[in-house]
């Protein structure tokens, strides 16, 4: 997803796979003529009751990339299959988004490709760019804030969060607040990313998020590849890519992830007797959501889009709320009162306000650091 979904994950999903033959290239369509394939909204069926009815009778729902730890990816998986009788079948849960496009390029007429996506913003918009997607608007698309959001419905953001510092206390004494605190001399070999940020979305975010904090800006994400080769020189990076497993035994004790997951993993610790702070750093603010897509060759056209209606119905975003990460729909809910007020109060609290990047900011970034991290910092 944004570059990899977090390898290793504790819980894995069950995989079901689905048949691996080719599947005719035929037209999807309804019982009053309606081809699914090329329905741009729920109106086009005649209305939400007849699309949930063409999804059941297609029957299934093909996945990859979902990892049931990830925003509550778990429960929302559920959450659908018992509502609506559609199986889904979800493979490779800690594949990558790059993964993700590759499926549908590779999979294209086949019964097994992905029906939906969820992917970073930089795949989002490549893989529009590239016509892999159905246009879609879903029943609260006029709730959707500009800019978080394909003009055409090719592709939506959904659900999001904060760049965050989190801290096993226990092991660390006082936790870091701030990236300026990362660089103190007690945190020797002790502040991990979620992996390479040239391939994991957390982890570019964190790059990105440090270079705001030391001045940088979405123009120029240079200042956090040198604040990462600060924290090399001091001493004070860990190379290890952290997971909750590696907070669990104490090999990255303090870990620069989005906060929805470090939220998460305090979830977790506290049954197992971790005392894991989570604290988004005032010096560097920074937001990025995942989008959703459907493939415009989906082999179960109506089933990713009653999908798609699920997840942005107030239900669903929830659903997301209740995994730590911060929906799309969040500030429309809590003015409708439907927003989840005591999941929306456990969130982390956040100064100032977080800008997003454009398209061409995204790709001038990821050149960047394709061309200056491995030296500066991995090498």
């Amino acid at each position: 997803m944004s570059a990899p979904r977090i390898a290793g994950l504790i819980a894995a999903l069950t995989v079901v796979t689905a048949a691996c033959g080719a599947a005719p290239a035929t037209e999807t369509k309804t019982e009053g003529g309606v081809n699914a394939a090329t329905a741009t909204s729920a109106a086009d069926f005649g209305g939400l009751d007849k699309l949930v009815e063409a999804a059941k009778k297609e029957g299934n729902l093909h996945v990859i990339a979902l990892p049931p730890d990830w925003a509550n990816y778990g429960e929302i998986i559920k959450k659908f299959q018992e509502k609506y009788g559609i199986a889904i079948e979800s493979e490779n849960p800690d594949a990558s988004s790059a993964d993700e496009i590759n499926a549908v390029k590779t999979r294209k007429g086949q019964d097994r490709a992905p029906d939906v996506l969820d992917v970073g913003q930089a795949f989002a918009f490549s893989g529009a760019k590239e016509g892999l997607y159905a246009s879609y608007k879903v029943q609260s698309w006029d709730k959707i804030p500009e800019g978080q959001k394909d003009p055409n419905g090719l592709w939506v953001n959904d659900y999001g969060g904060y760049v965050s510092i989190g801290c096993d206390a226990k092991k660390i004494g006082t936790c870091p607040q701030t990236f300026a605190d990362l660089l103190k001399p007690e945190y020797k070999g002790k502040v991990a990313l979620n992996g390479n940020p040239n391939k994991s979305g957390s982890a570019f975010g964190g790059v990105w998020a440090a270079s705001l904090a030391e001045g940088g800006s979405l123009d120029d994400i240079g200042p956090g590849v040198q604040f990462f080769k600060k924290l090399k020189d001091v001493g004070n990076y860990n190379p290890v890519e952290s997971t909750p497993a590696t907070v669990e035994k104490g090999e990255t004790p303090i870990s620069i992830d989005w906060d929805y997951l470090n939220a998460g993993y305090r979830e977790q610790f506290l049954a197992k007797g971790l005392d894991f702070q989570v604290v988004v750093p005032t010096d560097g603010v920074y937001a990025q959501y995942y989008a959703q897509a459907i493939n415009k060759d989906a082999p179960h056209p109506a089933a990713a889009r009653l999908w798609m209606e699920f997840l942005y119905s107030a239900e669903g975003q929830n659903l997301w709320l209740k995994g730590g990460a911060r929906p799309v729909l969040m500030p429309s809910m809590t003015t409708e009162g439907t927003i989840d007020k005591a999941l929306a109060d456990k969130l982390p609290p956040v100064e100032g306000e977080a800008k997003f990047p454009t398209e061409d900011q995204v790709n001038k970034a990821k050149d960047a650091l394709a061309k200056t991290w491995d030296a500066a910092v991995a090498g």
